[in-house]
């Protein structure tokens, strides 16, 4: 039994905190969350800060706010404690500089919470693209829309331009791109925010260049309902309804396969010829149970599927997208 510790108790820590109450190889050795009323959800010991932790601990999980993680990854490592870092590993590459650094400096692990490559459906995309049943990769499209509520933004830190779906919701899509197609060479993108009007990026297109030579794009937007988008795809996120509805679609020089249904199609020489369609079943998992499972192996000694310079290199690539969304949105606010 590894004892962990949660520190941040918002949507998603609270969700760590839950899954390693249910899992049989984890124990949830302390909450820390400066809010007393999050923390007394949970009939564990509760601490204000990670420098009041005085209980044995094994690894910690960290899902506060992403400008404090290399803040607090400093300070568990310091303390011997390997830690799970939640997406974006920092809101800068300085930061996640820091934690790589730190990490190398405790000689301790570090896996970060791109939770999304524990799926079985999207490490078996990643077999069929990687494994040649396309042939080699040419163009991905993949689309992500909600229709966030209103009261997402209000009285919170999201109201500016930090609720931009790029740093929030599009790290996920970059990264889950990256898992499957390869590294990124070259980013180009666009920001809309002519919805809401609200001084923030809602909209936008993203391009890619791999350094494979496969091209993509992503569509998003956090103003506009529909059934498209990782979460209601692969119905993962119990507070999105989910439409089993593909979201993300890659052609390669001998198929193509769309996702999440794992459907291939292949037997078409040329545009002549018909292609056929086979679609896959992958078992259905719970990507955050699987991550949980996996941090459990890294604190045994096995390598982390994505560690802070790993992170690093997503956070890079959104980091730009980022940049060219606001100040596209920026040139036009000014005009």
């Amino acid at each position: 039994m590894k004892r962990l510790l949660v520190a941040g108790l918002g949507l998603i820590g609270a969700r760590h905190a839950r899954a390693i109450l249910d899992h049989p190889g984890a124990e949830l050795a302390c909450v820390v969350e400066p809010d007393a009323a999050l923390r007394a959800a949970f009939d564990v010991p509760g601490f204000a800060a990670l420098d009041e932790v005085d209980l044995p601990v094994d690894g910690a999980v960290l899902a506060t706010p992403s400008n404090l993680h290399a803040d607090h990854a400093e300070i568990a490592l310091a303390r011997g404690w390997p830690c799970l870092v939640e997406k974006p590993i920092e809101v800068d590459l300085a930061g996640a500089d820091r934690i790589v650094a730190a990490s190398a400096q405790a000689g301790l692990p570090v896996l970060t919470g791109h939770h999304r490559r524990y799926h079985a459906s999207v490490r078996r995309l990643r077999e069929i693209v990687r494994g040649g049943a396309i042939g080699a990769p040419v163009l991905a499209n993949m689309i992500w829309a909600v229709r966030k509520q209103d009261a997402y933004f209000e009285g919170n830190w999201r109201a500016g331009a930090a609720g931009s779906p790029v740093m929030i919701n599009m790290v996920h899509d970059i990264d889950l791109l990256r898992f499957v197609l390869g590294e990124v060479v070259q980013v180009t993108a666009m920001g809309a925010a002519h919805v809401r009007d609200a001084g923030r990026v809602e909209s936008g297109v993203i391009a890619l260049r791999f350094d494979n030579g496969a091209v993509g794009s992503i569509a998003f937007s956090d103003a506009a309902p529909s059934p498209w988008g990782f979460e209601s795809g692969t119905r993962e996120n119990p507070n999105i309804p989910g439409s089993g509805q593909d979201c993300l679609w890659i052609a390669g020089t001998r198929g193509s396969v769309s996702f999440p249904s794992l459907t291939v199609w292949s037997g078409a020489e040329d545009w002549r010829q018909a292609p056929v369609a086979r679609p896959e079943t992958v078992a259905q998992t719970d990507a955050l149970t699987e991550q949980l499972s996996h941090f459990i192996d890294v604190l045994d000694g096995a390598q982390p599927l994505i560690d802070a310079a790993d992170a690093r290199r997503t956070l890079a690539t959104t980091l730009e997208v980022e940049q060219q969304t606001r100040a596209a949105e920026v040139t036009k606010w000014a005009s």
